[in-house]
């Protein structure tokens, strides 16, 4: 998320590589993704992002809550079904995000920036998600080697 969020002239893609990583982590892992870590990376990218303090928090908590609650049903599925409920979860977290931007700040900023974060994520995912299965499968060989 640091590197995420060096000054470019395009929209910042912090939101855009925490969701797929705090989702992967919640659904295949969620020992090594508990809610402390879930708040501090919500709270780094509220404070990368300049966003309202708290709005990033709740969105990666709630976003965790829903990978826990759907990981039994997640990890029986195919890579396009997880994939597909991401994209559905990604909407729906923009959506809470803005919402929450807009509570938080009292105004009415515009979606649209919302939404290309969240198709930026959609977008991710699979690069993302090839990386974190590749470092999953490297713990699950460690932890069971002798």
């Amino acid at each position: 998320m640091v590197l995420a969020a060096a000054p470019i002239n395009l929209p910042s893609p912090v939101f855009a590589m925490a969701l797929p990583c705090v989702t992967f982590w919640s659904v295949f892992r969620p020992t090594a993704m508990m809610p402390p870590v879930v708040f501090l990376l919500g709270l780094l990218m509220d404070l990368l992002t300049f966003a309202p303090l708290g709005s990033g928090v709740l969105v990666l908590l709630a976003l965790h809550a829903v990978g826990l609650r759907f990981r039994y049903f997640l990890v029986r599925q195919s890579f396009l079904t997880v994939w597909l409920c991401f994209c559905v979860a990604a909407v729906g977290a923009a959506c809470f995000y803005w919402g929450l931007q807009s509570l938080l700040g009292l105004r009415l900023p515009p979606i649209a920036p919302a939404l290309n974060a969240a198709m930026l994520a959609c977008g991710l995912y699979p690069a993302i998600a090839l990386v974190l299965t590749r470092i999953h499968e490297a713990m699950l060989h460690a932890e069971i080697a002798p």
